[in-house]
């Protein structure tokens, strides 16, 4: 026989008057135990509340912008009598810290949402910081991602092929910058840069952190410090990643190189001019140091 059940807010380790910032399911729709129908937002993290019951939703006795706490009944459900007492329910996952993009080009202003709604972002390939917000403080829920793919795909030129346009490489002008070489391209390297371009422009891109030990860099900086400090200028550990930089652009020159425009030559540049990422109250900006290889540290 049916039976209509509950499903409450887990111990949310004392936290009262939880902001409910998404609801994931609506009364008619199949769920499974542990799947996720709310998301809570705190004041300084995010979890999505699985559900303790497996059934069709009855209720939903929540909506987003309501404040909940432990205990709280979230929706009612109905389940088959004939199943099994469910275990007690597991207990909440650990807190999500809410991960915001900063500094970047795209947008300088944090983009709110939550685990599932970025879960979508990254299996769609969608960037968040280009999706504007419907929900309670512009937050991005999940039909905001759903309508920025379907009118991304609308805006999608008819072609032959692939069907994908790719826009055409700006003509730039490298010798007003510095010396440069012209190298051909090989067949094979012509060849396997449109497929990379393609795949660029396609696939997720990824970023490789490694280890390196700068404790005798970092005790030479140090030394150098105070005596510096007194001609008013700082040596931070800015510069001499710059001119590691440099060091491992001269290693492989290959990095320090552009397409020219016809796409059948590569242009490997002598000069090592560098951009770097600094946060201001203007926001952000990239000022170029040029000829960092012909610099000092300070």
């Amino acid at each position: 026989m049916a039976q209509i059940k509950n499903v409450t807010t887990p111990d949310l380790g004392g936290a009262a008057d939880v902001t409910v910032i998404e609801v994931l399911v609506k009364p008619g729709d199949k769920i499974e135990k542990d799947a996720s129908i709310v998301v809570l937002e705190s004041d300084k993290a995010t979890l999505d509340v699985p559900s303790a019951e497996a059934g069709v939703v009855k209720e939903v006795k929540v909506k987003a912008g309501d404040k909940v706490s432990t205990g709280s009944v979230l929706l009612s459900i109905e389940t088959s009598g004939s199943e099994a007492e469910a275990p007690p329910p597991a207990p909440p996952p650990a807190p999500v810290e809410e991960k915001v993009l900063t500094g970047t080009v795209q947008s300088t202003n944090d983009v709110h949402a939550g685990p599932g709604v970025r879960r979508l972002a990254r299996e769609l390939g969608v960037n968040l910081a280009l999706v504007p917000g419907s929900g309670p403080k512009q937050r991005v829920v999940k039909e905001d991602v759903q309508a920025y793919v379907k009118t991304q795909l609308s805006q999608l030129p008819a072609s032959t092929g692939t069907g994908i346009a790719f826009p055409p490489a700006p003509q730039v002008d490298f010798t007003k910058f510095g010396p440069i070489n012209i190298q051909a391209l090989s067949r094979i390297k012509k060849i396997s840069g449109k497929n990379l371009q393609r795949n660029w422009m396609m696939i997720p891109h990824v970023t490789q952190f490694g280890e390196a030990d700068i404790t005798s860099l970092e005790e030479f900086r140090l030394a150098q410090k105070n005596e510096l400090e007194k001609q008013k200028v700082k040596l931070t550990p800015l510069v001499f990643i710059m001119k590691g930089v440099v060091a491992s652009l001269k290693a492989f020159p290959s990095f320090n190189a552009s397409l020219d425009a016809s796409g059948e030559n590569l242009v490997l540049k002598n000069y090592f001019h560098i951009g770097v990422a600094v946060d201001t109250p203007d926001g952000l900006v990239v000022p170029v140091i040029r000829d960092v290889d012909k610099k000092g540290l300070v």
